[in-house]
């Protein structure tokens, strides 16, 4: 059989290092003459070799599972990241940081004769527009009296009470909004504004704005219960 010039040299390679491997078998075992000796130790390298194969393949195996492991980390971060961006979009985490105080308050002392009552006490509609504007400047988070303000917080009058978020609130009524403390007061330079400071004069009621030094604390809004929606199925 005629083999190819590179073919002829590996054959050639192989036998030389077939023959480098024997000697050495030979001088490891001490016993030149020894063919049982030989046979033992041939046959110890070829079980070590299948070892060591058998590990490599163990190797390979746990770098994939490791890989595999590693993936579903970083997917279950990116999850788990995706999840607390919704829940602070949601309104439903607990939040810090720089923002305004406005106090609104009845006024103390009020004619019960007189026809304009409605002027000495504050109303729901107050509360609505400046939580309005606040959103308007770039709000992140607004609260009333300590209960959150999401997109399914109810403010609307309850007779002697102002119903904020399934709570019956009384005055004083204190809205809190974290955000940028420049653009939130811009936001409340509106005719509205001023139209409270204008029955503070009048009729007594409170209409206090405060830029805290420290932090402000907003509380966690709370989950809605689902009860007769439910996602919709994609189409396949």
């Amino acid at each position: 059989m005629n083999l190819p010039k590179n073919g002829k040299m590996m054959l050639t390679v192989a036998s030389l290092i077939l023959g480098i491997l024997f000697i050495s078998l030979l001088k490891t075992t001490g016993a030149a003459g020894s063919t049982a000796r030989t046979d033992t130790t041939l046959a110890s390298l070829i079980q070590i070799g299948q070892e060591n194969e058998q590990l490599k393949n163990d190797i390979t195996k746990l770098k994939e599972d490791l890989s595999k492991f590693q993936a579903g980390q970083n997917a279950s971060k990116v999850v788990l990241e995706q999840l607390d961006a919704a829940k602070r979009n949601a309104g439903l985490t607990k939040v810090t940081g720089p923002g305004i105080r406005i106090t609104l308050d009845d006024a103390q002392d009020r004619d019960i004769n007189n026809e304009d009552i409605q002027y000495y006490v504050i109303h729901e509609e107050y509360i609505r527009t400046i939580v309005n504007l606040l959103w308007h400047g770039g709000a992140e988070a607004v609260a009333v009296n300590g209960q959150r303000i999401t997109g399914n917080t109810e403010i609307f009058c309850s007779g002697a009470f102002i119903q904020i978020g399934q709570t019956r609130q009384m005055p004083p009524y204190v809205i809190e909004a974290v955000g940028d403390v420049n653009y939130l007061q811009s936001a409340l330079n509106f005719y509205f504004w001023d139209r409270l400071g204008e029955y503070q004069e009048q009729y007594g009621i409170t209409r206090k704005l405060e830029v805290p030094t420290e932090p402000l604390v907003i509380p966690a809004g709370k989950t809605q219960q689902f009860r007769y929606s439910e996602p919709m199925k994609e189409a396949k």
